[in-house]
């Protein structure tokens, strides 16, 4: 397996998935995923793929490294009995003040589209202290392992979509191809837009002149402004 290509061919096997049924889900043609079959999986959709299917980017990308993670450790799940006369929403807005929902997206034919019934909850003065509208904010869901430990895999992000100005170290969610994407940014010689990653030495640099920013429908929608992740298990 020399390349990602191969290797996506094999997870593919190993999934009992046809190049069909895969690129229905990823809303491609069939000839798309036989493209990526002979020429490697497209860099702006690694991390994507790599997480549908559960294996570190960095194998999918190169063969090195592990090609599964290590397995979780369950525990009993345990019940939290709340008293209702004592608990609750009223609790969050005696602590926090008004709080306000901002609704969660996902990407769908290379747009944002709003999850019906799906939102979280912020304290609105949070919001007004960082001058965020609440128009302008919305939700979404870390799609790759670039940013990890920082932001991991399925971490959600508040996102401000008034603010694109690069800010060089802020983290910004950006569409690429359709592919939802999330780096830090900062500007190169001649307007270049370069993307960094927090696991720099998984995910190397990326850099885009203006001409190919447009090619690739690469655009930033807003900046991070908010995150938030459960551990999936307690330590030894």
């Amino acid at each position: 397996m020399k390349t990602s290509g191969d290797r996506l061919k094999l997870l593919l096997q190993e999934c009992n998935l046809t190049a069909s049924d895969f690129a229905a889900q990823q809303q491609v043609t069939p000839q798309h995923v036989n493209n990526w079959f002979r020429r490697g999986v497209p860099l702006a959709r690694l991390d994507e793929i790599a997480g549908l299917l559960s294996v570190p980017p960095r194998w999918l990308r190169s063969g090195e490294g592990p090609k599964h993670y290590p397995p979780v450790r369950r525990h009993a799940p345990r019940t939290l009995r709340l008293n209702p006369e004592t608990s609750g929403p009223s609790d969050l807005a005696a602590d926090y003040g008004d709080m306000t929902r901002l609704p969660f997206c996902k990407v769908r034919g290379g747009h944002l589209r709003t999850v019906r019934d799906r939102y979280l909850q912020l304290p609105q003065r949070a919001l007004d202290a960082l001058g965020v509208a609440t128009n302008d904010a919305l939700c979404v869901g870390m799609p790759g392992f670039n940013m990890a430990p920082l932001l991991p895999y399925g971490t959600t992000l508040a996102i401000d979509r008034s603010m694109t100005r690069v800010v060089e170290g802020e983290a910004y969610a950006l569409l690429h191809n359709g592919a939802l994407r999330i780096h830090y940014l900062s500007h190169g010689a001649g307007g270049t837009l370069c993307l960094h990653s927090h696991d720099a030495q998984g995910h190397p640099d990326e850099s885009y002149s203006r001409a190919a920013c447009k090619a690739e429908r690469l655009h930033v929608i807003g900046w991070v402004f908010w995150w938030s992740h459960l551990r999936p298990t307690r330590p030894d």
